[in-house]
């Protein structure tokens, strides 16, 4: 629509020109993509509080609906990323990943863009942080399904964490879990490797208290699963980082 009015503006303000003309149609098509983009996305989120609209099914959608976003960050959904979300609900919901579930995932796989922006916001105004950090803890572990997490993943990934309200140290402890390098066993602690002893018992501590299962002890089988999952990752890195400097 606003193309043709822009076409119609543009050969008339700029003296009858067929440039005039072709200028306002660009115009006018860009602001026809901009609102066509803005009404898919409503519809997207629509879909989406269908889809959580409470029950049993409102945390797995909200993990499948932001698996959906993560998978098509490279431009392509692996099988063994499928196999991990299969397994994963299999572990935390129960013996069945639903036709429903499959339904769901292929429907924001195949669909318009991802409203993340909407989505992380009410997902921010519906979960505690412990929750929050569970469902990141999870998309890390899914864009590492096969071995790597791609730059595009993480991208997303950071996108997610910053619309989630999770700071940047949690998100660098969880990415070191999964994207590892030399100095991975002290970005899990949240310190530089140039920390003398003290300095890493004490970040160990001040983790071991921040990610302990015992804090989501509340929040369902689900997430005190993921939590014991971390907090084992944060043992695994001191363990690491004492024998390599002969710590006691």
């Amino acid at each position: 629509m606003f193309s043709i009015i822009g076409a119609i503006a543009g050969f008339i303000l700029l003296g009858k020109s067929f440039v005039g003309a072709f200028i306002g149609m660009l115009v006018g098509s860009f602001i026809d993509n901009y609102l066509g983009k803005g009404n898919r996305e409503d519809e997207e989120f629509k879909y989406y509080k269908r889809q959580t609209s409470g029950g049993k099914s409102e945390f797995a959608s909200m993990l499948i609906t932001l698996s959906a976003a993560v998978m098509r960050a490279d431009g392509r959904a692996l099988k063994v990323e499928l196999d991990y979300i299969k397994k994963f609900f299999g572990q935390q919901f129960g013996p069945e990943f639903t036709t429903e579930h499959v339904k769901l995932l292929k429907h924001f796989l195949d669909g318009a863009p991802i409203p993340l922006e909407k989505i992380c916001a009410d997902i921010k105004i519906r979960t505690v942080f412990e929750v929050r950090l569970q469902l990141l803890h999870y998309l890390f572990g899914l864009a590492n399904a096969d071995g790597h997490v791609a730059d595009s993943e993480l991208i997303v990934l950071k996108r997610i964490a910053l619309l989630l309200d999770i700071p940047n140290s949690d998100f660098e402890s969880l990415k070191n879990m999964f994207w590892r390098d030399s100095d991975s066993d002290y970005k899990v602690l949240g310190i530089e490797k140039t920390a003398n002893d003290e300095e890493v018992k004490k970040a160990y501590r001040q983790m071991a208290i921040r990610y302990h299962p015992d804090k989501v002890a509340q929040l369902g089988e689900e997430v005190q699963k993921g939590a014991k999952e971390k907090f084992q990752k944060i043992q695994e890195a001191y363990e690491n980082i004492k024998k390599s400097r002969g710590m006691t």
